[in-house]
């Protein structure tokens, strides 16, 4: 079984810090990897289109951000940037 995972958080999805998991906003199951590519390939391209800054790491692990998406936190009093993090598993 293939995942894409989807996450929204104040973090870069490969930091995967405890309880990451509550970020989810969606799963995606494939039963083979060509679709499992073919799904990536696709939400990746959305992703692109809709936000201006993209990084990633270990061809499993990609963020995308844009500079105007951001939200307060009152702990350390400062605005944190949102993360719009894609995990692919295998």
């Amino acid at each position: 079984m293939y995942k894409i995972i989807y996450m929204k958080a104040d973090y870069e999805p490969w930091w995967k810090f405890e309880g990451w998991e509550s970020n989810i906003v969606s799963i995606n199951e494939y039963e083979t990897e060509e679709q499992l590519n073919d799904g990536l390939n696709t939400v990746l391209e959305e992703f692109r289109a809709k936000y201006e800054h993209e990084a990633s790491k270990e061809d499993k692990y990609y963020a995308f951000w844009t500079d105007a998406e951001c939200e307060y936190c009152e702990a350390c009093e400062d605005d944190l940037q949102i993360y719009h993090g894609i995990i692919v598993e295998k």
